[in-house]
């Protein structure tokens, strides 16, 4: 549910309405589990999301009141440790932005199994892709990567692995 414009339009508590808009660094929390199930592809895939708008396409944190409920995209961060992936992927539905805050991230566009172009990300570097470009991410640094990312829709559908993936036929159970 996008944020209630209610409390504002009615003259509610204009100061718990205007924290509601809110999300604070201290009060986000890496979450290493939302996608630890494609680390059953191995341990490179291990990476936390900190959610800030929404939950984006491969969770369901509907419950986690800390989040800003998204109207119209996401909003989170993603961790990637030294040597850390984002397999590649497709979002068909919507495209996807990553700005980079800390360290380098490698960024992958994909065509088919045999064809990529590869860019590495730097502070305060960007790249937008999208709907139904296939992109993979690598943080090849010696330190963690630090990026945002940001899907254009409320609740993006869950992204595709191709066939040639090591993320292809995996599932969250």
């Amino acid at each position: 549910m996008p944020i209630d414009n209610t409390p504002y339009e009615t003259d509610g508590d204009l100061a718990k309405y205007t924290d509601s808009l809110i999300a604070t660094k201290d009060s986000r929390e890496p979450d290493w589990n939302t996608l630890s199930f494609q680390a059953k592809a191995g341990d490179q895939y291990k990476r936390a999301q900190i959610r800030y708008v929404g939950s984006g396409a491969t969770g369901n944190h509907e419950n986690d009141n800390r989040i800003i409920p998204s109207g119209g995209f996401t909003f989170s961060n993603m961790l990637l440790p030294p040597g850390a992936e984002g397999p590649e992927h497709t979002h068909h539905d919507v495209e996807e932005a990553f700005f980079v805050l800390e360290g380098q991230v490698r960024v992958g566009i994909h065509r088919g199994a045999d064809e990529v172009e590869y860019r590495t990300l730097g502070y305060r570097d960007m790249i937008v892709v999208p709907a139904g470009v296939a992109r993979s991410l690598k943080n090849e640094g010696d330190t963690d990567a630090l990026f945002c990312v940001i899907i254009g829709t409320q609740k993006p559908q869950v992204p595709t692995y191709p066939e040639h993936s090591p993320m292809h036929g995996i599932t969250r159970d």
